[in-house]
This record gives structure tokens, sequence and C-alpha cells, in this order.
């Protein structure tokens, strides 16, 4: 998905020519039938995990689901006069293919599916939500289910069906080139799940009784090549965290652009201090060059803190150069490094053929200070220090650009990593078909 915030995500996102499942509006028509779409999207799912002879939830070292996710999404128009009124809605449903006892369960990582009592995989699940909206001058208030797309907070969308939260969003595009975001959100939906009203869940603290998370910031582009992001939130309890992001663009010729970004993100414990205490920062930068149909960037990344850089479970709201397929390359003291390849060969007459690969490289991770919520320790009690790890990713995928089919799909992503004893080995295979549908 295309992140403003970070040059080398937007870059090489828009070379994969992807989007957000469910995009907020540029402009709103007038009347509220004739401004209205409904599209519906088709994804089926495949995502094999296999740990290399390590521990799984299944007990015999991988996991594996095959579903398929409908979802339909309605966006009406705004009545007329001053300020307008609409809404929005959507309907998904999640259905199994393949899988069961053995192969997924409870505890596990893919989660594609939910689980029964027995810790096997639901043949079905469903979700619906929908949010009332107003607008007034250039400024959009939406109130329900919301999908927020920040640095600070994001909705996830890397799963069968996408994450959604409960709350209010602001979003004003009154000065040219500036947006400004803001929200209040009370609780959010994982994945798997029929239930819209969720806790929080952060992905390495685990879950938080926080009442809510509060976002503010905004993305101003100076110039066609220069652009920087600004966002604060507050997991209420648990969390401050600040974001900064800057991207750049030098063209050195028609042929031949420079691409750069940096991201820093600075975290301190709030409130109750629902995940200990803690004060973190981290930060990653970039530089590319784009030429023809090849894109090069190399980045490095390091956090400073004594604890894993953490942010909501299966959420996009890590806008950092190397948290990548699996892993985030994000623990206490942890630098790396990564270079990536992309190619884009509608250069060589197949437009809407992409191909990546990636390789990160980690080390340093030291959990010698850290707090007892992001603790991890040797089979002796000791704080594990000096863990590395790396990450290899290939992808390829495919979009079809013309006739009945336009539009479809086709997605395969493997990645392979390796690591010490705070991190799994594993092998990992996603295929990824979507297809979707404007009906309105």
């Amino acid at each position: 998905m295309s992140k403003k915030a970070a040059l080398s995500l937007t870059a090489l996102s828009l070379a994969l020519g992807s989007a957000p499942v469910f995009a907020q509006s540029e402009t709103a028509a007038e009347g509220f039938i004739e401004g209205s779409t409904l599209s519906l999207i088709n994804r089926n799912f495949y995502f094999n995990r296999d740990f290399r002879d390590g521990e799984s939830a299944t007990g015999n070292g991988y996991s594996e689901e095959w579903a398929h996710g409908l979802m339909a999404f309605f966006e009406s128009g705004y009545t007329q006069g001053s300020v307008g009124i609409g809404v929005d809605a959507f309907a998904m449903l999640g259905l199994k293919l393949d899988s069961g006892s053995g192969r997924s369960g409870a505890g596990g990582t893919v989660d594609l599916l939910p689980y029964n009592s027995a810790g096997d995989a639901e043949d079905d699940f469903s979700r619906v939500g929908g949010a009332v909206k107003a607008r007034f001058l250039d400024t959009e208030i939406k109130a329900g289910d919301v999908f927020p797309a920040t640095p600070v907070v994001h909705f996830g969308d890397a799963r069968l069906l996408p994450e959604s939260f409960k709350g209010v969003t602001v979003v004003n595009n009154s000065l040219d080139d500036l947006t400004l975001q803001g929200g209040r959100l009370h609780a959010m939906s994982q994945p798997n799940t029929s239930n819209t009203n969720d806790d929080f869940v952060t992905f390495y603290g685990g879950g938080v009784d926080a009442p809510w998370l509060g976002y503010a910031g905004g993305d101003y582009s100076v110039n066609e090549n220069l652009s920087f992001s600004l966002y604060t939130s507050r997991l209420k309890e648990a969390w401050n965290q600040h974001y900064f992001g800057l991207s750049a663009t030098y063209p050195l010729s028609d042929a031949v652009v420079l691409l750069g970004s940096f991201n820093y993100y600075k975290a301190t414990d709030e409130g109750r201090k629902l995940l200990g205490e803690f004060n973190n920062s981290i930060w990653s930068s970039s530089l590319g060059v784009a030429f023809g149909a090849h894109t090069v960037t190399a980045s490095y990344q390091r956090n400073n803190g004594n604890n894993d850089f953490d942010y909501l479970r299966q959420a996009d709201s890590i806008y950092l150069n190397n948290s990548i397929q699996y892993s985030d390359f994000n623990s206490p003291k942890e630098q790396s490094w990564m270079l990536r390849y992309d190619l884009n060969m509608a250069g060589y007459g197949i437009p809407g053929l992409t191909f990546m690969t990636r390789y990160a490289r980690g080390w340093g991770a030291d959990y010698s200070n850290a707090n007892e919520v992001y603790m991890r320790q040797d089979d002796n009690g000791a704080p594990l220090t000096g863990q590395k790890r790396w990450e290899r990713d290939v992808e390829a995928r495919y979009v079809v650009q013309t006739g009945s089919f336009k539009d479809l799909s086709l997605r395969v992503r493997q990645a392979t990593t390796r690591a010490t004893a705070f991190e799994s080995d594993l092998n990992e295979v996603r295929f990824i078909a979507e297809y979707p549908l404007s009906i309105l």
C-alpha cells in the first residue's frame, strides 16, 4: 500500500501497484445516491509457514491454511447542503477451503481463520460494520467502523480480511498539499475474528486494557520531490508514540531518479504503564536509485531502546524500512541493513508483471535491560544477548490489464528466515489471488 511518509515504501509499493482495500475518498460527489459506490473484492489466500522442525501450535512444526474472502464495501455520497451527511458500510465473509487439525490451530501465527473451542479452524466467519460520516467544506468526519491510515495507527491488510477500528476520525484537506488527520478509537478487530469490538492487542506485549487510542498529525508535500509527515498518538495507560518521516526524490535524468527516506519513532510509557516502563527510539533510512524498469534500494535501521518497539497486532502501523514480510528488526539495541531490488516488466513489454527480492540482516539484539513485559530469556533464565537474524524474501505479482478479468491480481510471496534463540527459523509461502469488482 502507498504510504506517503516513507519514500522507500511509497516508491516500491507504487512499483507493485497495490492499494488499500478500503481507501478514503479524496473528493466527494454531490448527492447521497449520485455519489455512491459499491465494490466487491474476492480474495483467495493460501498460507504455509514451516518452522523447520521447531515448535508450532499443532506440534508438528508447520502451519497451513487456505481460505477465500468476500468483501463488499459501500460508500454513499453526501446529501446536498453546507453540511453533507453520508454512510459507509461493509460486509465480509471468510470461508475455509482447506485446513484442519495438525495443520492449524489456536496459538498459531498464520491467523487466516478463527478457531473453535477445540483449537481447530472454523469453517467460516463473517464481519459487518458501518460508519456515519459528515462533510463540511474540506473536512470529513466519520464515526463508527473506520479504517485509519497513518504511521501511528494503520489498519492491517496482510491476512484474509482487513482489520478495522471503532471510533471517530477526522480528515482535513483545506490547504494545498497538506492533509491533517486525527481520531479517537476505542476498539479494534483482528483479521480472523467476527467481533468488531475487540480490545487493543499489541504485537509484542499482547493484550492491553486501554480505554482508547488517540492520534493526530499530518502529511505535507513541499513539492513533487519532497514530502514529510509528523504524527503523535497515545494508547491510554500504555504508551505515547511520536513519528517523523521524510521522503525525497531527485531526478538525475529522464531515466534515472535517486530515492531517499528517513523514518523515526519515539515511544515512552504512559499512565498506568500497562506495558511496563520504557523509553524507546528507533529509526531507519534508505537510499535508492530507479533506472528504467529497475529499482535498487539500501536501508539501515537501529533501535536505541531497551525493549522491542511495539505496535498494534496485525496492523500496518510500523513505517520502518526494515519491517518486512516476517521480521521487523525492532528488538532492543538491534541494528540491521537491507538490500532490495524491484523489477517492473512493463519496461519489457509485459505491463502488470513485477518482481521483488530483498535480503536483510540484523545483529546486536540485547535484552539485558528489557522490562518484564518484553524480556526474553535463555533456558537458564538469563536475558538473551548478542542475538542475530536474517531474512530473504522473493515476490512476484501480476495484475491483468485488460479484458473481462481486468484488475485480477495474482501474487506469490516466499520468505526464509534464520535466527538465534530469540526468533524462529522458518520458511514461508503465501499465494494471494484478488479480484475487485466495481458494482456502482
